[in-house]
């Protein structure tokens, strides 16, 4: 197992000046990190990634997308748009030596319809993940796609739907991950949803009902870690947590209040709790 911590926590674009925190990270006994790819420029995350190899940190990425490059949009232009510039953020996990990029990256984050997911939308989707898939591959990377709630997202909202998904795409760079956050909202049987998504499986969020620190909520983490026992899950467990350092992610997590004494007492805190989670079950 792979422990790692997402750095939206702190920012939405990592800098020099984040070096610091890297370096904590590292001493509390992080595997790795997870970059934020929002800022499209490669030569950003060339530096990054010559810090995190000088750290013996390893990474993985998450990326979104909006309206304006949808990949499910009805106008192929903007699906194009969203092709393209999902391919960008896998030029920048690669700059910066990162395996995996997740996140909900199928659709626009945050833009609804009225409605459900309509066949067209999920052809369209298919087709452009298909793609971002061919450009994973040939860098090495795999695509974990994320599935949200109900009140982020209308595409993809279960372990089921993002399995259709992904087989829909089939291609082996495209693979799933499960949040557990996400998933309190929306799966009746947490054990279910990662049965169903374990042959596709290769990434984990770590995350409170909350979105603060991991272990203090009501997330049914006992049956969580014996599932991921259970099947077999040996890949990353990446902590996701959020504040209000970022106004924008702030506003689209609906982060209203600070749930914790400092960002780096909860990254301790939940590395921790996963560490000793995973022990029991060993």
């Amino acid at each position: 197992m792979k422990f790692g911590m997402n750095l939206l926590l702190w920012s939405g674009e990592i800098s020099e000046d984040h070096f610091p925190l890297l370096e904590n990270l590292k001493s509390m006994g992080y595997d790795g990190v997870e970059i934020p790819i929002f800022n499209l420029d490669v030569s950003l995350y060339e530096k990054l990634g010559k810090k995190l190899a000088e750290l013996g940190l390893e990474s993985t990425a998450v990326t979104v997308r909006n309206e304006e490059d949808n990949p499910i949009s009805p106008d192929k232009d903007v699906r194009d748009a969203g092709v393209a510039n999902n391919k960008k953020a896998l030029d920048c996990a690669a700059a910066a030596g990162s395996q995996t990029i997740v996140g909900p990256y199928h659709s626009a984050l945050g833009i609804f319809s009225g409605q459900g997911a309509t066949e067209d939308e999920f052809n369209w989707g298919a087709d452009s993940m298909r793609q971002v898939a061919e450009h994973a591959g040939s860098l090495g990377i795999t695509l974990g796609v994320e599935y949200l709630n109900r009140f982020e997202c209308y595409f993809l909202n279960t372990a089921a739907d993002t399995v259709r998904f992904v087989e829909k795409v089939d291609h082996p760079s495209c693979k799933m991950m499960y949040d557990t956050f996400h998933a309190n909202i929306e799966e009746r049987d947490e054990a279910g949803a990662i049965k169903t998504a374990a042959p596709h499986l290769c990434h984990v969020h770590i995350s409170e009902h909350d979105r603060s620190t991991p272990g203090v909520g009501h997330v049914p983490w006992a049956k969580t870690f014996d599932t991921l026992k259970e099947v077999g899950y040996d890949g990353w467990m990446v902590v996701e947590a959020f504040g209000l350092s970022l106004p924008e992610l702030a506003a689209a997590t609906k982060i209203w209040r600070r749930m914790y004494e400092t960002e780096e007492q909860l990254a301790s805190d939940a590395l921790a709790f996963m560490k000793a989670e995973v022990a029991k079950r060993s």
